[in-house]
């Protein structure tokens, strides 16, 4: 009987290990890493030699080495991610019938109705309504940290559009489930296009969302030019609605439920971000739906495929997958990249690569959105036996939310006036300020509030709890959003993201001594090379941008001969990074300029934001500074987005951005100009060339890579380049390292 069951069993999904890839990573980082041991073995010489035999400062040697180590140490984590790579394919065709489904509750969240626009945070709604999946099984939580008025009007404008549009995509089967792609899209979708019922269905729908875009637009600005504007978002009253403004007929095509959700916030009380929105919308969704599932979106972030919904179920519905897999990741994809990304806005190397091998060895930690998770995961699982108190320390003094864990709580809104206003009065106690005061929210419960990457330090406590995770990777983007596209909006971000990564690199949740026994040891890698990330590259990049620099000035020796054999060792090790790398771009769709734009990106980010979130934890610690967290902004510049497509860099932002890089460049220009000019002049006096070619390839190297700093400052005259007083500022700066720096090392 059993051998009949298993005969029967069709997988749901099935998964790949990509075995030539393995092959070329484990080969390459063997290789790689005895160039590295040879490298330490030279460095080390060193100081075994008599001082008689050497002229070179112990301390810049010193340096250098420890900045060759700290990259070596961000190398040798990096190889966890090319370890076991794996790709996973679904069947969505073989699931159940749609009775026998999951509900599924989306989250999506918005903070600021300025920043975020209004008609595309309403695409995203819309698109959510649309998905591919039981209409009666799919509810849909908006939360609006900005408790803002705006979004509360613009959603019901949505809600009547979506009464249209959602039956729409059903009844013609469309692919693309946002209305702003659909009809601006020159693309076939599928469907029947021939017929004339349908054209005239698809102008009256056309019709109806122009009227809903001005509609919106006229919101919005009725809201910045009225007394609206000065609404307090960060002090305002709690507010869940259920938008329904035309009550169901018998004959008219179901519809998803909508709910409105702003957290009450007061100046007294932290609201924790991001993960605090998450964590109410957890607490009423759970009174409201209490779905098994739970969908992550931002609120940029709209369904471009609306059969994401029916690929994540394929490992929740499959009676052979394991029960412990908390959520399925879908890679972030965006719709405003252009060819050449210069500011890698895709995010190419997690998104394309890394996660892939993340994947193979017990799944990626949460990116922010675009997951399908597990309730129980957030929330755990418990019997009626629990202690009562026990519970409501934990998840905080409601009754009826107590009720939703210890039962087989299955509720279901009912527009009856009264049972959904006493619903709505128990959910809006669940979402006030103080709800959370003495519980166990944000430490243990829900989305962690640890630090500003809630989506990190959540995915990596879950796996040490020992649940799994899969992300699935189709060739058709699930979701499309809109990526930061200029200079300014890009530091500013990976600024946070390294901020919060830090944090947890260097507190008693450090992955080194929370994870190890928990989970194994090559996923412990992969969250140490995250958490490790911007503290390895600043302080090995601010090293290699400055120290051979300063000792070239200065006619000290950092690195061998051309003609000694140990020259070989950073020859290979230089040429077997670049080749890997440019190898990781090509395989997987990228040209050769994307490898360049990658690498002068991360050089970029390495001695800005890298260092300035890291800095910003060393001053959190001390007490000197709070965590701070500022919405991305998503509102698409017509000047910034022309540039961007135009691959030319638009420096309009901080100095505090702008006069490291500079810097950097100065004193690189400073130290490879003097060698030239002393190698000419002097005619290779004591081999001077082959003697200090290395430092010179390295700084010839890093303004040729930043080519475009130096063209920022010298060439362009727009007003997206490098201002002249910036330049100026950096001219004292490096003046000043060069001259300190050479007292101080040589």
């Amino acid at each position: 009987m059993e051998q009949s069951s298993m005969e029967k069993y069709v997988p749901l999904h099935v998964c790949h290990v990509n075995k030539t890839s393995i092959i070329i990573n484990r080969a390459h980082a063997f290789l790689h890493f005895i160039a590295i041991l040879f490298l330490i073995h030279y460095r080390l010489s060193f100081f075994f030699q008599h001082p008689k035999n050497t002229t070179i400062p112990t301390l810049p040697w010193l340096l250098i080495f420890v900045s060759e180590l700290l990259l070596s140490l961000a190398w040798l984590f990096t190889q966890s991610y090319r370890w076991r790579p794996v790709t996973r394919t679904v069947f969505p065709e073989r699931l159940p019938a749609d009775d026998k489904l999951p509900a599924i509750d989306v989250f999506i969240c918005t903070a600021d109705p300025n920043k975020e626009p209004s008609v595309e945070v309403m695409n995203t709604v819309i698109s959510a309504m649309a998905l591919a999946y039981p209409p009666e099984k799919l509810h849909v939580y908006v939360s609006d940290d900005a408790g803002s008025d705006v979004t509360l009007r613009c959603m019901k404008e949505a809600w009547n559009f979506a009464r249209y549009w959602v039956p729409f995509c059903r009844k013609y089967d469309l692919v693309t489930a946002c209305p702003d792609v659909y009809f601006s899209s020159s693309e076939v979708d599928s469907g029947d296009f021939e017929g004339s019922e349908f054209k005239a269905a698809r102008t009256k729908i056309e019709e109806k969302y122009e009227v809903l875009k001005q509609r919106i637009r006229r919101i919005v600005q009725q809201h910045s030019t009225t007394g609206d504007a000065l609404h307090n978002t960060r002090d305002h009253p709690s507010i869940i609605e259920v938008i329904n403004e035309h009550p169901k007929e018998e004959d008219e095509v179901k519809m998803p439920l909508l709910v409105y959700v702003s957290r009450e916030k007061r100046p007294s009380h932290h609201h924790n971000f991001k993960a605090g929105a998450l964590n109410v919308l957890l607490r009423v969704s759970t009174m409201i739906s209490n779905s098994p599932y739970i969908l992550m979106l931002d609120c940029d972030m709209y369904c471009n495929d609306p059969t994401s919904t029916r690929q994540a179920m394929c490992y929740y519905c499959d009676p052979q997958t394991p029960s412990s897999i908390a959520f399925v990741q879908f890679p972030q994809t965006f719709r405003n990249i252009c060819e050449d990304d210069i500011y890698d806005g895709e995010i190419r190397n997690l998104m394309k690569i890394f996660w892939h091998g993340f994947d193979g060895v017990g799944g990626p930690t949460i990116s922010g959105s675009n997951f399908y998770i597990k309730r129980e995961a957030l929330l755990g699982s418990f019997s009626k036996q629990q202690e009562l108190m026990a519970l409501k320390r934990s998840f905080g003094p409601s009754n009826d939310f107590i009720k939703t864990l210890v039962e087989d709580y299955k509720p279901g809104f009912i527009h009856d006036g009264e049972s959904s206003r006493m619903l709505l009065e128990k959910a809006n106690v669940l979402a006030s300020c103080s709800y959370e005061n003495q519980t166990s929210w944000g430490s243990k419960v829900g989305f962690l509030y640890f630090c500003v990457v809630e989506d990190y330090f959540t995915g990596f406590t879950l796996h040490r709890k020992g649940w799994k995770s899969v992300y699935l990777y189709p060739k058709k983007p699930q979701f499309l959003g809109i990526a930061t596209t200029n200079f300014n909006d890009t530091s500013i971000q990976w600024t946070r993201w390294a901020s919060g990564l830090t944090s947890v690199a260097i507190s008693k949740f450090c992955p080194l001594i929370y994870g190890p026994l928990k989970m194994s040891w090559v996923q412990l890698m992969c969250y140490s090379k995250l958490a490790f990330m911007p503290l390895l590259n600043c302080l090995s990049l601010w090293g290699f941008a400055l120290i051979p620099q300063l000792c070239l000035f200065n006619d000290i020796s950092l690195y061998p001969k051309v003609s000694d054999s140990n020259f070989n060792i950073f020859f290979i090790i230089f040429v077997s990074a670049i080749l890997k790398s440019l190898y990781e771009v090509v395989t997987t769709g990228g040209q050769v300029r994307t490898w360049r734009n990658d690498w002068r990106i991360w050089m970029m980010r390495s001695v800005t934001s890298y260092f300035y979130g890291s800095l910003d934890v060393v001053f959190n610690k001390l007490g000197m500074k709070e965590a701070s967290f500022l919405p991305t902004n998503k509102v698409i510049d017509d000047e910034h987005a022309k540039l961007y497509e135009m691959g030319i860099f638009d420096f309009r932002t901080a100095t505090t951005f702008l006069a490291p890089l500079v810097t950097v460049i100065l004193v690189n220009i400073a130290a490879f100009v003097r060698a030239l000019v002393v190698n000419v002049v002097d005619n290779d006096r004591d081999g001077f060339w082959e003697k200090m070619f290395g430092q010179m390839f390295l700084s010839f190297y890093i303004l040729v890579s930043n080519y475009t700093v130096i063209e920022g400052m010298i060439i362009r005259r727009d007003k997206a380049s490098i201002p002249l007083y910036v330049t100026l500022l950096s001219g004292v700066f490096s003046v000043f390292i060069l001259l300190i720096g050479s007292a101080i090392l040589c």
